[in-house]
């Protein structure tokens, strides 16, 4: 599904149909601001008045959409997680062995965090905030919603990595479970440490990601 139709989508339910013309186009413009200034100064360090700063925008245009800051920080999460789960549902159709379809997949994570680096980042603080259990009741089931996406996310990778076992393509003796979660951790890292530079090009993004798939991928080959 299109990032718009997913935010129409969101839009239908949470306030009426009526309103979904020109509500995705605002909804997006307030997420994409949220995502940079929930990843400049962390969850805590934002406030409503800092995103409503950044739209260029009164607090109400904002209260108008989310209840509250947290309501903001679940949705930005939640479309992080869809970005992702587009791109590797869309690499691992596809096709081919377990193996090509697991580097298809990781590549595909990469650059879409690549692309997509604030709403990552976002995505790593709303996991640490679930760790620590930093949450009111409401908040808990509403990350607990999240959570599950990620889990489901991570099971995609087991699947792929399972049908190279199979295939013969990823070597049987590897822990599965272990294998997954250090190639998504070290994949998850650069919502800590990539920034893009000045003048990155498309081209060099991809290479990158191609160059951390294979230092994944080059321990497990069959």
């Amino acid at each position: 599904m299109a990032k718009n139709d997913m935010h129409r989508e969101w839009a239908l339910k949470t306030r009426g149909q009526e309103e979904s013309g020109a509500l995705v186009e605002s909804v997006v413009e307030i997420l994409d601001c949220a995502a940079l200034c929930f990843t400049e100064m962390g969850f805590q360090g934002t406030s409503i008045d800092d995103v409503a700063r950044r739209l260029g925008a009164t607090k109400g245009r904002i209260y108008h959409y989310f209840r509250s800051k947290t309501d903001l920080f679940f949705e930005v999460h939640r479309e992080g997680m869809r970005r992702l789960m587009d791109a590797v549902n869309e690499a691992m159709s596809a096709g081919g062995t377990g193996r090509e379809k697991l580097v298809r997949m990781l590549e595909a994570h990469a650059l879409t965090m690549m692309q997509n680096i604030a709403y990552e980042a976002v995505v790593v603080q709303g996991v640490h905030m679930h760790r620590l259990g930093a949450t009111t009741p409401e908040q808990r089931i509403s990350l607990d919603e999240l959570m599950d996406i990620r889990h489901k996310f991570e099971l995609l990778f087991v699947e792929a990595f399972r049908q190279g076992q199979a295939d013969g393509s990823i070597r049987q003796g590897a822990d599965v479970s272990l294998a997954v979660k250090g190639m998504l951790g070290a994949v998850n890292w650069m919502a800590i440490w990539y920034r893009p530079r000045s003048g990155e090009s498309p081209e060099q993004q991809r290479a990158m990601a191609r160059r951390i798939t294979e230092l994944q991928i080059g321990g497990i080959a069959g």
